[in-house]
């Protein structure tokens, strides 16, 4: 592999059974989700016994290449806080994990002390999820800015998936401002196919603010492999705030429902929209800087029965 691949977006957890906006989210089993009222194939139909385990995706990843992974989290699977500490514990140079915070529950300052004391080097907020048919939560709220401040004393990194378009920008813009050291990720390349993303990729001309692109081949679903539209995205990006800002993530597991976890990344390899250079900074180096990853494995490639 001619690249070092840090994947910045991705998810581990042991079950699902949470419930979010009054709508139940449970694991049945051959991968699929009882999933607000519907039946999703939330995991690949191997992964029979619903468990999204550290151990499967490192099987993935070391065929993939991928030396690294960020795991973040999302409302939609639960508080996986004690797992991923867990894991974070098991395989220090493999993963970065996220620790997470309910928002919507008052309260949840003293939960950020408690992640943080742990030992959590960073907190996710699916501030997506705050916007909702009975109101919104703001990111500014007193609560959250303090959150936010008691981030920024102790290096402590945010991950955080916003609203489609223009609707947190705003918001986003003045906690950048109160806390300009707070590093950021946003997630989902911006909502890349709603409109206004590229208000969302500009937060990233701030000094501590990257984009990742965790999801960005569900976002390009209807057009498919080999994702020529989100590469052009991604070539847009660039223009708006340059590679040095850009990371690469596949929000893993539920993309491999459709495709395979190398295909993830290697429709950004065989493309010839971007240079050797932006794909060796997106695809690994700048989350190696970012989330300060040391000792990465080389993984050799393992050549398929049907080579």
């Amino acid at each position: 592999m001619i690249f070092p691949l840090i994947d910045a977006h991705a998810h581990l957890w042991l079950r699902q059974d949470t419930e979010v906006e009054g709508k139940k989210i449970k694991t049945l089993d051959n991968g699929k989700s009882d999933f607000m009222g519907e039946v999703r194939q939330m995991l690949p139909p191997f992964m029979i016994d619903g468990r999204n385990t550290a151990e499967v995706f490192l099987s993935n990843m070391d065929y993939a290449q991928v030396s690294a992974a960020v795991i973040t989290q999302e409302y939609i699977d639960g508080l996986q806080n004690d797992y991923l500490f867990e894991i974070q514990q098991k395989y220090p140079e493999r993963f970065f994990c996220c620790g997470m915070i309910d928002v919507r529950v008052p309260g949840f300052y003293a939960h950020a002390e408690q992640l943080i004391k742990q030992g959590f080097r960073a907190i996710k907020i699916p501030a997506n999820r705050l916007v909702t048919l009975n109101g919104k939560i703001l990111l500014t709220g007193e609560e959250l800015m303090r959150v936010f401040k008691l981030m920024e004393d102790r290096g402590v990194m945010l991950s955080i998936d916003l609203a489609d378009g223009t609707e947190q920008v705003a918001e986003m813009n003045e906690i950048i401002s109160a806390y300009p050291a707070l590093r950021i990720a946003i997630g989902h390349f911006g909502m890349v196919t709603r409109k206004g993303w590229q208000e969302q990729i500009k937060l990233a001309r701030n000094e501590h603010v990257m984009i990742e692109s965790g999801g960005i081949t569900w976002l390009f679903n209807d057009e498919f492999y080999p994702f020529t539209g989100a590469v052009r995205a991604i070539k847009e990006a660039i223009e708006l705030v340059g590679i040095e800002k850009l990371m690469w993530g596949s929000d893993y597991p539920r993309t491999i429902t459709a495709i395979t976890y190398r295909m993830s990344y290697d429709f950004i390899i065989k493309s010839n929209i971007l240079t050797y250079e932006e794909k060796l900074l997106y695809l690994g180096k700048n989350a190696e800087q970012f989330y300060r990853f040391v000792n990465l494995p080389e993984l050799p490639y393992i050549k398929n029965m049907s080579e």
